[in-house]
């Protein structure tokens, strides 16, 4: 136990600094303080020595420099302990300082403004902060170190009862600490690699601050969490990374965000305003509300119906993705089945008070405004993390090049751009099969391409859907004419794939012989 007789209070997150500096100084705790912190508790009617006072040396270079002082980092790191140190600090008129109370400059929240100038974004790197938090940590046997406001009640909680903190306590705030400055530093060389566009970096820095434990995670047996990144938005123009928002239901599990996050990219992929729904990471249905431009009211319900065709039974227990507004109509039906998640990007009251019904149902809206394509993603692999960056180039109609004899019309060609987008954000090997405004097949995830035409197959005729003059995707090239062959059988009348197979002759002139319509788009999207 060490008993607190002085301490340093210097913060730019104010919360909480009143009650902490009230219980200090009910324990005649000698205070210390800085420029606003210092302003602040005098404020307050809480007596504070200024560092300047303190150290006899005035701030300088702007406020750059006032606690870089032997007498203050010599009265954090002194081992009272060690005879040398307490001989050396009574020759420099150094005292030990007892507790350390502080927390940084926002940089973090600076950056991700919008038009920060990099002049401010530079004068937001603390550097006394830091400086001080790492030199208590480090001497925590002897100093105790608080950066987190949140830590503040249960340390006024100790000092009441004991006048001190014990070293328990004392170990995990330095513990602490030092994932605060590590966490801090991160974002920093984060932000400078963001505006050197140095995407791959020799040394990876990332800094995540968890949001909360889950339940578990894939499967019951697995703990889990979820962490959000403090600063893998940078290149988003609107400074924000936080999709969602949860308006009602039970907590998201594991499996449900990334669900979500599968369901918003879907979502956000189709070529107008519609509705996706997501199993497994995989869309199961997709379908737009507005058919062509001549509507000018997406019919959301009608969408929802159609998606659900595709594949009823896989939509069992599926999330629901929606790109706009859910009315009463649109919740009274998706009710009418079990659903895991709702996910849109705005609700009417009363598609609110449908969904209220169904107290498990978890409904979840998405900032259009504030979702951008992240430049980066990354997963780990062994001892090891993969990074990347997104696959975010999708090409389109007038980039693709027809191979065949045959062309397509506007109808046809509509069908395959929206099955074209949809396939991307299915697992791959992947087909898919839609109208121009629907999806009516979807083979994901197999081993081989010829199985996933056949899923895709079967799931159409299970729905009674007809694949007749529909148009397909592949995500990547065909090997063989073979997936040819069993498109053409199916009565399709259009494929996009790739391209880029030493047998593309053959397969070429196997949409010839079948009058198919093939497009090459020259972009491959594997998704493992």
């Amino acid at each position: 136990m060490i008993q607190i007789q002085k301490a340093l209070l210097s913060v730019s997150d104010k919360t909480g600094l009143e009650d902490i500096a009230l219980c200090l100084q009910e324990q005649k705790v000698e205070i210390l303080s800085t420029g606003g912190t210092l302003k602040a508790l005098q404020k307050q009617g809480i007596d504070s020595v200024s560092i300047e006072s303190y150290t006899g040396s005035p701030e300088i270079l702007g406020g750059r420099v006032k606690t870089l002082h032997p007498k203050i980092h010599g009265g954090l790191l002194a081992q009272r302990d060690r005879e040398l140190d307490v001989q050396q600090m009574k020759e420099n008129g150094i005292e030990p300082i007892d507790l350390l109370i502080v927390n940084l400059y926002p940089f973090g929240e600076t950056v991700l403004q919008e038009n920060v100038s990099m002049e401010k974004a530079i004068e937001n790197i603390d550097i006394g902060g830091p400086a001080m938090i790492r030199a208590a940590a480090k001497n925590f046997e002897h100093t105790a170190v608080i950066c987190d406001p949140s830590d503040y009640e249960r340390v006024q909680k100790f000092i009441r009862e004991t006048g001190g903190i014990n070293r328990e306590l004392r170990m995990e705030l330095a513990s602490k600490a030092f994932s605060h400055t590590a966490s801090y530093d991160s974002v920093i060389a984060d932000w400078w690699n963001s505006i050197r566009q140095n995407n791959f970096p020799n040394l990876l820095t990332l800094s995540f601050a968890k949001e909360k434990d889950l339940r578990y995670g894939e499967n019951p047996h697995q703990s889990a969490a979820f962490y959000r990144s403090l600063s893998r938005s940078f290149d988003s123009p609107k400074g924000s990374n936080r999709k969602f928002t949860q308006l009602q239901g039970k907590e998201l599990s594991y499996n449900n965000i990334l669900d979500a996050d599968a369901a918003l990219r879907t979502i956000l992929d189709l070529p107008a305003q519609g509705v996706a729904i997501i199993k497994h990471l995989n869309p199961c249905g997709a379908s737009l509300a507005v058919e062509n431009s001549g509507i000018k009211e997406p019919n959301f319900k009608q969408a929802f119906e159609r998606a659900r065709k595709c594949d009823p039974v896989s939509s069992f227990g599926g999330i629901i993705s929606v790109n706009g507004e859910v009315q009463k109509d649109l919740a009274e039906t998706i009710i009418e089945n079990f659903v895991e998640i709702v996910l849109a990007s705005s609700y009417t009251q009363e598609a609110l008070d449908v969904f209220a019904t169904k107290k498990n149902l978890r409904v979840l809206s998405f900032y259009k405004k504030k979702v951008s394509n992240q430049s980066l993603e990354f997963r780990n692999s062994w001892d090891g993390l993969l990074y990347q960056e997104t696959d975010h180039i999708l090409s389109t109609p007038d980039e693709w090049k027809i191979v065949t004899k045959k062309k397509p019309d506007a109808s046809l060609l509509s069908a395959m751009n929206f099955a074209w987008r949809l396939v991307r954000q299915i697992r791959s090997n992947a087909i898919v099969f839609t109208s121009s405004h629907s999806s009516l097949g979807i083979g994901a995830g197999q081993m081989s391409r010829l199985d996933s035409v056949e899923i895709a197959v079967s799931k159409a005729k299970r729905s009674g859907l007809i694949l007749q003059g529909s148009a397909t995707a592949s995500d990547a090239f065909f090997p063989f004419r073979d997936g040819i062959d069993s498109l053409a059988r199916t009565g399709a009348s259009a494929v996009v794939q790739p391209g880029g197979s030493v047998r593309d002759h053959e397969v070429i002139e196997a949409a010839d012989e079948h009058g198919l319509v093939m497009a090459f788009t020259s972009n491959r999207h594997f998704l493992h």
